[in-house]
């Protein structure tokens, strides 16, 4: 499944049901002060990353390390400060196949999962209607773990602390329930080591997070 064809689904399921019971159900209104929203979201985590692969020298080999994306659900807890300031922890975690690439090469190194736990203060500034749309900056981390090395290579990653800017909206939908889409950039910069140091690369993951879901205010 694409991250296009998932997203749409959920979109298209979850705004007919918000507007099947539109006529009979409660109403939704913005959260306020003092209230928490749990949204249950599918998410695509997308590196962007092409960097050199050196040698222990610093020479470049032609080489370039290609991280894959992958789709996974997570979970968001989005508490309200006040009316207008919120924050918002992600939970998921994310599988990635490292490749080196470069002419003719293209041969998977290593293949790893990643705990990546983001942290994000928001600014709401609607707070009528059935439209909340938010922006947000904080930190994340990346925690590598369960890592699988590859045809005959070893590959170490460093764990370490990134930024990140936000971007979304909840869209009312009926009594505690509301559509969230949201837009995630991560700047998070690791060393890679392969085959104890003989190769290295300073790698730029700084990934797109694209996610939708629904809600429940509590």
């Amino acid at each position: 499944m694409t991250i296009r064809t998932a997203l749409l689904t959920l979109a298209v399921v979850a705004g007919a049901a918000g507007a099947a019971q539109a006529q009979t159900a409660e109403p939704w209104s913005p959260p306020r002060a003092g209230d928490w929203i749990v949204t249950g979201r599918l998410t695509q985590v997308a590196p962007t990353t092409e960097d050199k692969i050196l040698t222990a020298a610093g020479a470049d080999t032609g080489l370039r390390v290609d991280v894959s994306d992958d789709l996974m659900p997570t979970l968001g807890f989005t508490y309200f400060l006040t009316d207008h300031f919120a924050v918002e922890a992600i939970l998921g975690t994310t599988q990635h196949e490292i490749r080196a690439q470069g002419g003719a090469t293209d041969v998977v190194v290593h293949e790893t999962w990643v705990l990546p736990p983001v942290v994000t203060v928001q600014y709401r500034p609607i707070t009528e209607g059935r439209f909340s749309p938010y922006v947000g900056a904080g930190v994340n981390a990346m925690l590598f773990y369960s890592g699988d090395d590859q045809n005959g290579f070893t590959v170490d990653l460093d764990d370490g602390l990134g930024l990140a800017l936000q971007a979304g909206a909840d869209v009312g939908l009926t009594g505690p329930w509301s559509l969230n889409v949201d837009v995630k950039k991560v700047w998070f910069n690791t060393d890679a080591e392969i085959n104890g140091g003989a190769l290295t690369s300073d790698v730029d993951l700084d990934p797109w997070v694209l996610s939708i879901g629904v809600g429940r205010k509590f």
